[in-house]
């Protein structure tokens, strides 16, 4: 058996992977299964978050979230995967709803699947999804004015995010970088992480679809607790070590994959 007291780069290989496996380690379970210290992994853990590779928290540590870039890019991106999970929200969008959609590529999938006979007032403050909706003669769309992130593809300084605090809605569809049990709903952008706090205090309930790569992982700006969420859909497989955590808490949880 390897002595990985004396291999830094072998420790943190594996530590990398129990990552990539899982989005978090736990320092006890790592210092018993490696046969060093506690303090070995917190500093191999700190090592790791230098790197970019994960973020330390109580105990431990989650994997980081990749940024695929922006919504242009993104939307070439699993495609497939974002339209199955773009069907198993549509159930949750009620006749006469008012509903918030943020920005994102699943999201713009999610809005152009929306039936065409179903009345709804949607607000956003993403062109591309307005866009996607305008073809719907049952659905009224309020497009959020003020200056475009190139990033995001969606208006989120303060002219908008003042208009979006006059409004109280239904259902929003929140996008996600990351979410995290312990550390919540997190984002790469601090504008775009304010802008989607204020989303999910003006909402009655908040649905989230995110790819499972997006499963116990962080981003750079917290959003919200994971409790401020109400589904969360995703395709990671129902036997997903990832998928134990959210399992045990309150928020519906819904698998498109097998």
């Amino acid at each position: 058996m390897l002595d990985y007291a004396s291999f830094p780069d072998q420790r943190q290989a594996l530590i990398k992977d129990h990552l990539q496996q899982t989005g978090r380690v736990v320092c006890v379970q790592l210092a018993k299964e490696l046969n060093v210290s506690e303090h070995t992994i917190r500093r191999d853990l700190q090592e790791l978050a230098n790197q970019g590779v994960c973020k330390k928290v109580y105990g431990g540590a989650v994997i980081n979230a990749q940024n695929d870039g922006s919504l242009v890019q993104r939307m070439v991106l699993n495609s497939d995967r974002k339209q199955l999970l773009a069907k198993a929200c549509i159930p949750y969008f009620k006749e006469h709803a008012f509903v918030f959609i943020d920005s994102g590529s699943t999201n713009l999938a999610i809005a152009s699947m929306i039936p065409h006979d179903l009345t709804l007032t949607v607000v956003t403050h993403t062109p591309a999804i307005a866009i996607a909706l305008q073809s719907h003669q049952q659905c009224d769309v309020i497009l959020l004015g003020g200056k475009i992130s190139k990033q995001q593809g969606a208006a989120i300084g303060s002219c908008s995010l003042k208009q979006l605090q006059t409004m109280h809605f239904d259902l929003a569809v929140l996008g996600a970088c990351a979410i995290d049990v312990e550390v919540g709903v997190s984002a790469f952008d601090v504008e775009d992480a304010q802008f989607k706090h204020a989303i999910v205090k003006q909402s009655n309930n908040v649905l989230i679809a995110v790819t499972e790569e997006k499963l116990s992982s962080v981003a750079r700006h917290k959003v919200t607790a994971l409790d401020a969420i109400s589904v969360l859909i995703t395709d990671a497989k129902k036997n997903d070590i990832k998928l134990a955590e959210f399992k045990d808490t309150e928020l519906e949880l819904v698998c498109t994959s097998e």
